[in-house]
């Protein structure tokens, strides 16, 4: 089949979604997605930032969708073409769901570990506001412990789902879930258990935000002072391959390799992820590529940095030749002599 996103046409297969699509093309048309993850089986369509315009239904169906449509629950058709990123719709859809779930967000980027690596900061740097409408009171929840290794902020979530999801794809006993309804829905194991299945620490890596951090790395430092490198070890119970933060010769936390999409390529354990801090214990490949605009990208001191030339206008600097003459007092004649006496003669009174 063949599908035209944003004037740049793709042949995809039967079955493939708008949003498989578009990442399949590439560049700014790919839609952003808060909720999706290709790992994850039945994810998506919970938070609507991936709203897309279809302008042709498809070479049988000419006639356009009416509304926008969740570009990573809506399946291509043959012929179909989509509006993206060079949509005014779509432009301003993305803008009310940013401010959507902004609405109850803290705000407290300063002091979260997700910060430089977050996807709500991407998508409020690119479709957020300045200002706020919203006046009232926000959401707020009592803090909850689930366990020596993972920090739940709910004060952060947006409900995506993601970390129930992972738990019912790599483990038989989820003890977490989503709790009560409408705008007390939340996150938690309701009876205040600790998740410590094995694989448990990979609820950190597929959350979009801060909602659920390491507390191995907690306040230890921003990821931009850290430099990731690709690494790995034997283990029996993963695949052993992760990327490691290191700050100068400590690794201070570990997590899976992700991909573009900030999607990880392969889930790992929580022993290769918490237990596992050495750099004896791992074999250290080499720097990981990570996205040009990245904060990250501002910590790599070992590139070549250009020369910086700092030209002053010209207008500045007139009158300076005369300003050093004053200062530097060059136009006296130090041979001057006063009652006949030079300058500097102990004689002159």
């Amino acid at each position: 089949m063949k599908v035209t996103i944003d004037g740049q046409s793709v042949e995809v297969e039967p079955g493939t979604t708008i949003l498989q699509a578009a990442r399949m093309i590439g560049g700014e048309s790919v839609p952003p997605a808060m909720c999706y993850y290709s790992k994850l089986k039945g994810s998506g369509g919970k938070c609507r930032c991936c709203l897309v315009e279809v302008s042709k239904g498809s070479e049988a169906d000419p006639r356009p969708m009416p509304k926008l449509v969740a570009s990573c629950v809506t399946g291509c058709m043959d012929g179909m073409e989509v509006n993206s990123k060079n949509s005014d719709r779509v432009s301003e859809a993305r803008k009310s769901v940013t401010e959507f779930l902004l609405i109850n967000h803290p705000l407290d980027c300063p002091v979260c570990d997700q910060a430089g690596e977050c996807d709500l900061q991407n998508l409020s740097f690119e479709h957020g506001k300045s200002q706020t409408r919203y006046i009232e009171e926000k959401r707020t929840f009592e803090p909850e412990d689930i366990g020596p290794n993972i920090q739940l902020h709910m004060n952060r979530c947006i409900l995506c789902q993601r970390c129930v999801q992972v738990a019912d794809q790599l483990t038989d006993n989820r003890v977490h879930g989503v709790m009560d309804r409408g705008d007390h829905a939340n996150i938690s194991t309701c009876i205040s258990k600790a998740i410590d299945n094995e694989f448990s620490g990979n609820m950190i890596d597929v959350c979009p935000v801060g909602a659920l951090t390491d507390k191995t790395f907690r306040f230890k430092s921003r990821v931009w002072f850290n430099k990731p490198y690709n690494a790995h070890r034997e283990c029996t119970t993963c695949c052993g391959k992760t990327t490691v933060w290191m700050f100068g010769n400590e690794i201070q936390r570990v997590t899976g390799r992700k991909d573009e999409y900030h999607e990880v390529e392969e889930f790992i354990c929580n022993s290769c992820r918490f237990n596992h801090k050495n750099v004896e214990d791992w074999v250290i490949e080499g720097p990981r590529k990570f996205e040009k605009d990245s904060v990250i990208n501002q910590n790599n001191y070992t590139r070549d940095m250009e020369k910086v030339v700092i030209e002053t206008e010209e207008h500045i600097l007139k009158g300076r030749t005369i300003d050093r003459k004053k200062i530097s007092m060059s136009d006296i004649d130090y041979n001057e002599k006063i009652d006949g006496n030079l300058i500097n003669d102990k004689n002159n009174g």
